[in-house]
């Protein structure tokens, strides 16, 4: 994996969860080899591996994705019982 490419990917996505999950998730698709899905999305691959491909479709912008929305959590107040 190259590592300038892994650092520009990773100045785009911001998060290094969300860019670990990104790119297995490509490299999946492109190793599974059949449909449109699992062609690269840039031209001229060259002798580049597969997670360099997912890197340099992130760095590119041929990839996108969600993030959601943090919403914070509130607990619930605990029920009384009834006293005999």
């Amino acid at each position: 994996m190259n590592p300038e490419l892994l650092n520009k990917a990773l100045v785009t996505v911001g998060n290094p969860n969300t860019l670990v999950n990104l790119i297995a998730r490509r490299v999946r698709q492109l190793n599974y080899g059949g449909g449109g899905i699992s062609r690269p999305l840039i031209s001229n691959i060259g002798n580049l591996g597969v997670a360099d491909v997912a890197l340099r479709e992130i760095v590119e912008g041929k990839m996108g994705w969600e993030m959601p929305e943090v919403v914070p959590l509130t607990r619930l107040a605990p029920k009384r019982r009834k006293r005999h």
